[in-house]
């Protein structure tokens, strides 16, 4: 379940301030999760600010175990709670997933909240593709298929019977959109951000009057899917469940496209939000049309993408302004992650490429 390490703390150092062994152990076996009475070993997989992934052995048994870092920050116990629910709900799904064993609410037990899932077994398609991704092209193409089916699925799940009734607000999730993302970004704005102005006044004149709710990922790109190893593409499982809702389930796909190249614009290098500087990357040479991966998407989600535009400009809107507050900490010197440095410009991208779609799409207003 990935491998990217942060900090200057050993495993060692990390596994003994983040997990405690042998309560684990006994919180396991009060709730008869697999490898009862045997012996527990984590060892870290992957972490920083945000959440941190141990994988869990005993016995026979394999799993992963997801936690907020050692110093919890607010609301992200509740964040944990919050994926455990989407992971149960997609229990009985088609979503690939790794499948929920077990979450905690008492923080006496790890020092914070805490899920324990089945481990999957995958690799992540950012940087450098192994074989035969890298050299064939119908295998890579395959990427792209099952990065748009996973969504496709996701959008067909019935929320409301996987127990996911108020988990969200889908009424009026989009017309609050514009106005909440402005509203977090005048909590740290420092400096002007051309093509957010135009954006926000065109989303906010050509917001759909409806839509058909589902679960919404929030952050849905390669770096937050797992394949299987070897082709043909198969999907392991969607990861990182921290921004999901119950909203409009198109904008997952406009995050997917907001920043996938056609075949006559650049497609080297890009990576999340158009980055491509810290090794965090995917190359679309010979990938599908965005044209391509829309009608895959239509066809399994049984959704009409008329409004398309208005969901990339959002996705672009969206992203120039959580961007922004992380470029805006470092700045300040409130973050010492060096990665936040290379956001200043992926901000400005984001902003102007979101007021260039809105300049330029026929898409009629809807007020």
């Amino acid at each position: 379940m990935g491998a990217e390490s942060e900090g200057e703390m050993s495993e060692a150092e990390r596994v003994a301030g983040l997990v405690d062994e042998g309560r684990l152990a006994r919180w396991m076996d009060a709730k008869g999760l697999p490898g009862q009475g045997e012996q527990l070993t984590a060892r870290f997989v992957s972490g920083g600010a945000s959440n941190e992934i141990f994988e869990i052995r005993r016995g026979g048994a394999h799993m992963a175990l997801r936690r907020p870092p050692r110093l919890v920050p607010k609301g992200r116990n509740e964040t944990m709670l919050r994926e455990a629910r989407v992971l149960a709900a997609l229990r009985d799904s088609d979503v690939p997933h790794a499948r929920l064993l077990g979450v905690c609410e008492d923080v006496s037990v790890q020092g914070a909240c805490f899920y324990v899932m089945d481990w999957v077994e995958g690799w992540t398609p950012m940087g450098p593709l192994p074989e035969p991704f890298c050299s064939d092209a119908a295998a890579k193409r395959g990427l792209g298929d099952g990065l748009v089916d996973a969504i496709a699925s996701l959008s067909r799940v019935d929320w409301r019977a996987g127990g996911l009734e108020g988990f969200g607000k889908p009424a009026g999730f989009l017309e609050r959109q514009v106005d909440r993302w402005l509203a977090h970004l005048a909590s740290f704005q420092f400096r002007e951000l051309p093509g957010v102005e135009p954006a926000a006044a065109w989303l906010a004149a050509h917001t759909p009057r409806s839509f058909r709710p589902g679960i919404l990922h929030g952050d849905y790109q390669f770096a937050n899917v797992m394949f299987q190893h070897g082709a043909p593409a198969r999907m392991a499982a969607v990861v990182d469940w921290e921004m999901s809702t119950v909203g409009d389930p198109l904008l997952d796909l406009g995050w997917v496209l907001m920043g996938w190249p056609d075949p006559d614009e650049d497609r080297g290098r890009s990576g999340p939000g158009g980055d491509r500087s810290q090794g965090l990357y995917f190359d679309y040479s010979g990938m599908q049309s965005r044209a391509d991966l829309m009608q895959r998407y239509a066809q399994r989600s049984g959704l009409a993408l008329d409004a398309i535009d208005y969901y990339i400009v959002l996705a672009r809107f969206k992203m120039a302004c959580v961007l922004e507050g992380g470029y805006a900490r470092y700045v300040q010197g409130g973050a010492d992650n060096p990665k936040m440095a290379s956001f200043g410009q992926v901000v400005l991208d984001m902003a102007r490429r979101a007021a260039e779609l809105a300049a330029t799409s026929a898409l009629a207003a809807t007020r």
